[in-house]
């Protein structure tokens, strides 16, 4: 691969495909009323399991390339209105959820989740112990910044019944996170994990990130090494996206010295190269994991799956149904989305019991295309053969509703990227740097140009 010829041809602005169509398509006609007809109807729809997504958006102290919805400066009896908005709203949302089907997956993001006091924490998990049933193999997980995590939270977090922790190390050299705003960890990170894995949970997970200020390739070399040593379950390597013109808090970041798009891509690769010499499993764009995670497994499989909180496997992944501010509810047939606002969202429950402010009722042609642009991001392949029987309509038409066009994927066969033949198209694993623009060739609303995207690379 010629690194700086694929960054000239490839280099585009595209979706990240968290969902389809991405979220820059949600719309403000979209209310309560059709809130409680998309959650009734979901009931008898497949997959039948169910994920909850809570959204806590708060931080004691802000990064400047964050693209989360959070806010700092809150205080304890504020936070306290929150969760009790945020306990209101899944109230009145679980009681249109059918009592017979199962969680297998509960989500905390952020913002940061463990900047909030344990007590609440336990609070909302121990309301949706009360009001769901769970699965046996269920995932609890929750993002935790290591800045302000203690060991005892450890123990209480295992306690409540989590079984996975993600922690935001981002990098571990600590002039790139002074530049960016970030703390680094309270306690020596090797000893958090150590703890992490003491306790007794299922899995590790923590995320980098590459193309941040001050970075490049000698220092990110050390801070792969680093993840390395840790031997947690599942590193990830998140591409950052200056958007200050879309998030203003990124502005902070104008007068720094950014790497280029060729080192930012040396990063990538050098991740990739990293990684899978130490027997960890490429997943998707930017995950590895052990061979024995479920992520590898998954992907093994061909069941892997791709939503708003990143890959996941299809076993374990339900219909999402996000709660509080900003948060995303990801269901068959539609999306909604809440008030971005952590004030104006306590006052929306308190007067309506739903915050949504924005949505999309999701069409069974986008359904399909839906399905290739997920198959080609998590599974790298598309069967069109596959898609005929579950959809129970001829390859023909379904190329057509795809986009699907033998000329526009010449490039992509010409430099071995996809294989193709009538009925089936695989994704190489040197395509995986523009796996996104792979998938961009099969989307026809790509040319709208709603909202603004980041670069692939």
């Amino acid at each position: 691969m010629n690194l700086r010829q694929v960054i000239e041809n490839y280099n585009q602005s595209g979706p990240r495909y968290t969902s389809y169509p991405p979220a820059t398509f949600f719309h403000e006609r979209y209310d309560k009323k059709c809130l409680i007809s998309d959650v009734k109807k979901s009931n008898n729809e497949d997959p039948q399991n169910i994920s909850i997504y809570i959204h806590i958006p708060f931080c004691p102290q802000i990064c400047h390339f964050c693209g989360c919805t959070t806010e700092m400066g809150f205080t304890k009896p504020f936070i306290k209105k929150y969760v009790e908005a945020l306990i209101e709203e899944m109230r009145f949302t679980s009681s249109l959820i059918n009592k017979e089907r199962k969680v297998s997956q509960v989500h905390w993001g952020g913002g940061t989740p463990n900047a909030i006091s344990m007590v609440y924490i336990e609070e909302v998990t121990d309301f949706i112990k009360g009001h769901f049933k769970f699965t046996e193999d269920y995932e609890m997980a929750i993002e935790c910044s290591p800045a302000y995590l203690e060991f005892k939270h450890i123990e209480q977090l295992k306690k409540f019944g989590f079984n996975r922790i993600s922690l935001g190390i981002q990098d571990f050299n600590d002039e790139v996170l002074k530049a960016v705003n970030r703390k680094p960890s309270k306690h020596p990170i090797d000893l958090v994990i150590k703890k992490i894995k003491y306790e007794g949970f299922k899995g590790t997970n923590i995320d980098l990130i590459y193309g941040l200020p001050l970075q490049n390739l000698i220092g990110f070399k050390k801070t792969i090494e680093k993840a390395i040593e840790l031997d947690v379950d599942r590193i990830v390597t998140f591409s950052y996206a200056h958007l200050p013109s879309v998030l203003p808090r990124q502005k902070a970041l104008n007068e720094q010295e950014f790497p280029s798009f060729q080192e930012k891509a040396k990063m990538y690769l050098e991740g990739y190269k990293k990684f899978t010499d130490k027997n960890y499993i490429a997943v998707g764009m930017d995950h590895y994991s052990k061979p024995n995670d479920e992520l590898a497994i998954a992907l093994k499989n061909k069941t892997l799956h791709r939503n708003f909180q990143g890959y996941c496997t299809k076993s374990n992944t339900g219909q999402v149904y996000g709660f509080g501010a900003s948060s995303i509810s990801q269901l068959t047939s539609s999306y909604s989305q809440n008030i971005k606002n952590a004030a104006k969202y306590i006052n929306a429950i308190k007067k309506n019991k739903t915050a949504v402010f924005r949505g999309y009722q999701v069409t069974i042609k986008e359904k399909i295309i839906r399905d290739v642009i997920n198959s080609i991001m998590c599974n790298y392949y598309v069967d069109f053969n596959e898609l005929s029987y579950k959809y129970k309509t001829p390859i023909n038409e379904l190329k057509k509703v795809t986009n699907y066009n033998r000329n526009n994927l010449r490039d992509l066969i010409q430099k071995k990227f996809i294989e193709i033949n009538s009925k089936r198209i695989d994704v190489k694993h040197d395509a995986r740097l523009i796996v996104r623009n792979i998938a961009m060739r099969f989307d026809p609303m790509i040319n709208e140009k709603k909202g603004i995207y980041s670069k692939v690379i």
